[in-house]
């Protein structure tokens, strides 16, 4: 397949950026750790979904000591309309356990602790890194794959290296909102079964052969 170039790859976040200077995340928090559980909360389940169930949790569990306190039964009362809601329950409150047993209640601001806490992973310690810490990391969820495949913006076969790919490849000036665009571009515009091409900012940079129609 293709590859943008790096020229193409640039045009494509100047129009990102004049379309919507500051992307955020849609997941709503109100400190770092909020924004840790919700993204660990947000594995196969949709943002909206996830901000419908931490309405009522973080009201009652806003920090790790009430989460703990709440317990794994007391998680699961107000997450259970999510996937896994189960093993989610119980990695936060283990991860929340953690906070307080290692960092003293806060979201380390180091990779290899994020990863080390319970159900988080490369993409949720990414996630972490650039929203709260301001890091230049790329989070690749099934949306940033797609994107970075179908567009031939950093094609590869695993998301670690589309991962590295976006790294190597996105200027560096964008990079700190870089994986919004990217994941909103995925989520509204370059959707999976029938991408919405004609409504495409980068329609005329992008590789994918069957571009949509209509």
């Amino acid at each position: 397949m293709a590859q943008m170039t790096r020229a193409e790859i640039r045009e494509a976040f100047e129009r990102w950026r004049q379309l919507d200077p500051e992307p955020k995340t849609e997941l709503i928090y109100q400190s770092p750790y909020q924004l840790l559980v919700a993204v660990v909360l947000s594995a196969q389940s949709t943002d909206v979904g996830v901000n419908k169930a931490t309405r009522t949790l973080f009201k009652v569990a806003p920090t790790p000591k009430k989460m703990v306190a709440l317990g794994v039964d007391g998680v699961k009362s107000h997450i259970a309309t999510l996937g896994l809601y189960n093993a989610k329950a119980a990695n936060v409150v283990a991860l929340s356990q953690q906070l307080i047993d290692l960092h003293g209640g806060e979201v380390p601001h180091d990779r290899a602790a994020l990863e080390a806490l319970p159900g988080v992973g490369r993409k949720t310690a990414n996630v972490v890194m650039n929203v709260v810490f301001g890091e230049p990391t790329m989070a690749v969820d099934t949306h940033i794959f797609r994107v970075g495949n179908r567009t031939g913006m950093a094609p590869g076969k695993t998301p670690r290296a589309v991962e590295d790919g976006l790294l190597k490849r996105v200027p560096e000036e964008f990079m700190a909102h870089a994986h919004h665009w990217l994941i909103l571009h995925g989520r509204y515009v370059c959707v999976a079964r029938t991408p919405k091409c004609p409504q495409c900012a980068i329609r005329d940079l992008c590789k994918f052969k069957d571009k949509t129609a209509g």
